[in-house]
């Protein structure tokens, strides 16, 4: 029942633009959720830091926490490996500030503005000088397949949700994946009839697997479009309205979703995946994550190992990347770039998308930031007022800022490439989606060597 206006909770809601609806707690303006905590009543919950509870309640609610069941079952799982995928601290070597544990934006931040102006302009000459030597062939890609009409037109349930951005990603990230081999269309869109089946027996890919997957509507497309017959979705979080409830409903569809975190899957565990020749998805997975779902592919291929025949990963995110899960680590140090040069650089990529640079924003390499480094550091000669990196940071232009975030995400991925290339597979980056539907629009592509990747 809903609180009257005289035992209505006090606090403003400024996005709602009312009060909160709840009912006040007694002798309080404010309900449970929105009364006043005195300091150092309310600490973390060691299960799940993204709640807090009474320190005088805690042995109580260690016993009873959600996610310990969660937890519990999990450990149970054959597939679970603890840390599995989360990578190694290699030793450094080139000297590092900061600490083997997670290195957040602040402290990126505070990186940057710790060094010296002439150390920071250096940085941008190396980035310029990295970036043109190793990241000419990203072209776009933008991709409606056939196959996914269906889709397209809105010839699905009116139960699924639609919005044309997300059709438009799904749809050429899939297209990809068909234009490289890894996915061979049906004759008709809704379903694989048996000569279809027939027909691709010998090279068939009969399973996807989606990380990150969220409600899981990329795959939904993939089994509605291409007569996909098993499914995995591997998400930590939980969701409602997902698309599991239509997949079921497909007939000879099987569909596991894994609610584990990237970094713990074991995915040669998965006794149903044994010797199943797949494709691995991801739409927009954040920073390591796709770091994460590359290890977890590719690192350890052996025996009865699931077997990978493509994948596709929109990444995104970038300035949530980290050291120790970072995929290739040897090619970040060949280009002389050391691990505190890799977490500014990360830094530098919320430049890219931190304004709506959309439609308007030129080519990567239409804006020569090493001319404009060089009028910069003659200018700032004799100019008191330039004497540290923020200041030189906060007279730069805000698209030469968002420049330098691109050009450092397209850096980064490349190293991903190169690693996915070392690894066995035909592998690219493309610009799948125009700017001006997601400025994260670069997709990893990658194929079994001789696939039609250019």
């Amino acid at each position: 029942m809903a609180a009257t206006s005289n035992n209505r909770c006090s606090f403003w809601l400024p996005k709602k633009k009312r009060s909160c609806a709840n009912t006040r707690i007694e002798s309080s303006m404010f309900c449970g959720n929105h009364s006043q905590r005195l300091e150092g009543e309310w600490i973390p919950c060691p299960i799940d830091p993204s709640h807090s509870v009474l320190q005088e309640n805690l042995e109580w609610h260690v016993k009873r926490c959600p996610l310990l069941k969660q937890n519990v079952a999990l450990s149970g799982q054959r597939f679970y490996q603890k840390g599995i995928n989360a990578g190694n601290e290699e030793k450094e070597k080139m000297g590092s500030c900061c600490p083997d544990s997670v290195v957040t934006s602040e402290m990126k931040r505070n990186l940057l503005y710790s060094m010296i102006v002439s150390k920071f302009h250096q940085l941008i000459k190396k980035i310029e000088a990295v970036h043109g030597d190793i990241c000419k062939d990203i072209k776009d890609s933008y991709l409606s397949p056939e196959a996914c009409n269906m889709w397209f037109n809105k010839e699905i349930d009116r139960k699924l949700p639609f919005q044309k951005k997300h059709v438009l990603q799904q749809g050429s990230i899939l297209g990809n994946l068909e234009e490289i081999g890894a996915l061979k269309r049906c004759n008709e869109n809704v379903e694989c009839c048996e000569s279809d089946l027939e027909e691709k027996e010998d090279n068939s890919v009969s399973a996807v697997v989606e990380f990150g997957a969220g409600r899981g509507y990329l795959t939904q497309m993939l089994a509605d479009c291409y007569g996909i017959k098993k499914v995995y979705l591997v998400e930590r979080k939980s969701y409602k309205l997902k698309a599991d409830r239509s997949l079921r409903q497909k007939e000879d569809l099987v569909l596991e979703r894994m609610r584990i975190d990237i970094e713990d899957l074991n995915l040669n565990a998965v006794e149903s995946l044994h010797g199943v020749p797949y494709v691995a998805v991801g739409k927009h997975l954040c920073g390591p994550a796709t770091d994460l779902s590359l290890r977890c592919c590719l690192s350890r291929q052996v025996g009865e190992s699931p077997i990978l025949k493509g994948l596709a990963i929109a990444t995104c995110c970038h300035h949530l990347c980290q050291w120790k899960s970072y995929i290739n680590k040897e090619y970040i140090f060949s280009l002389g770039i050391s691990k505190d040069e890799f977490h500014i650089m990360t830094g530098f990529t919320s430049w890219a998308v931190d304004d709506d640079h959309g439609s308007n924003l030129p080519g990567v390499d239409d804006i020569d930031l090493l001319a404009s480094n060089a009028k910069k550091e003659e200018e700032e000669v004799g100019d008191d007022s330039l004497s540290s990196v923020e200041e030189v940071v906060k007279k730069m232009k805000p698209m030469e800022r968002a420049v330098l975030g691109f050009k450092c995400k397209q850096i980064i991925d490349t190293g991903r490439m190169k690693w996915v290339k070392k690894h066995g597979l035909d592998s690219k980056l493309v610009k799948y989606i125009p700017a001006s539907i997601s400025p994260e629009n670069t997709l990893l592509v990658a194929g079994e060597p001789n696939s039609s990747i250019a």
